[in-house]
């Protein structure tokens, strides 16, 4: 039985839980959508989808694996099987990624929501950058899909099969613009120009988390040997004080034995 000691160990960061959780919602949306979609190109795009979600989910799994209190309690009662089997290649286990939205929403109930707004106001870094790395999914996934949408039959479209669109979208949104792909479109260019403005968000808060991240530790890490070195400096002061006393009892002492 876990130790209730280790109850909110489970609980990675407020702002991760809930990324894990927006993302679970997304995949689970996203097979709903492979079988809603008829169309082979979109398809394909949402199958590519799927395959980043699997990665991100199995990544989750081991770093929940190995930072658990009790392995086998989390495999075995916290549902660690399902998070497994939901990131194997197997269209039938998805639907297991709800056990994910259902720890998550156990976790933040159980930390309470006062305390996840707390952690979340004081780590602003990084709770912006869990959203703004969602924002990024969401644009690859959507941006893809719209841009496809747009494209694909458009006179004079190079956006034209699933590849494209991804390929278009990843290049658009890091800001490096190669330009072998673009819209032809004005809603193309329109949906464009969206995903560049939301990537110079996201690559431009992930710099500035980074810099913050590495100065605060250089900042911080000097601190200690210089509190301590004014704690030893301040007690040097009262022992010389109280040194100062006493030699100023012993003068009055032999001023009062030479009278």
């Amino acid at each position: 039985m876990l130790d209730p000691r280790n109850k909110n160990k489970e609980l990675k960061s407020p702002g991760y839980e809930i990324f894990v959780g927006a993302l679970s919602v997304l995949s689970i949306l996203n097979l709903v959508l492979l079988y809603a979609v008829r169309d082979s190109g979109l398809n394909k795009i949402l199958r590519i989808m799927d395959v980043i979600f699997s990665a991100i989910f199995l990544v989750d799994f081991t770093y929940r694996l190995l930072t658990a209190p009790s392995k086998s309690e989390y495999f075995f009662r916290r549902f660690g099987w399902a998070d497994l089997l939901a990131s194997l290649p197997f269209q039938q286990l998805k639907v297991l990624r709800l056990f994910r939205v259902k720890r998550v929403y156990r976790l933040l109930h159980d930390y309470g929501a006062r305390n996840v707004l707390r952690t979340l106001s004081r780590d602003r870094a990084g709770s912006a950058l869990y959203i703004l790395l969602f924002m990024g999914i969401l644009v690859l996934e959507f941006g893809s899909l719209g841009m496809l949408k747009i494209e694909q039959y458009a006179a004079g479209a190079n956006i034209t099969s699933a590849s494209d669109a991804v390929w278009y979208t990843i290049v658009t949104i890091s800001t490096v613009g190669y330009g072998d792909k673009y819209p032809v479109t004005n809603a193309g260019r329109i949906l464009g120009s969206i995903i560049i403005v939301i990537g110079v968000g996201i690559f431009g808060t992930f710099t500035g988390y980074l810099a913050t991240t590495f100065l605060s530790s250089k900042n911080t890490q000097p601190d200690a040997p210089t509190s301590d070195a004014q704690r030893q400096i301040a007690r040097l002061k009262d022992l010389l004080a109280q040194q100062q006393a006493a030699v100023d009892q012993v003068e009055v002492l032999l001023q009062g034995d030479g009278r």
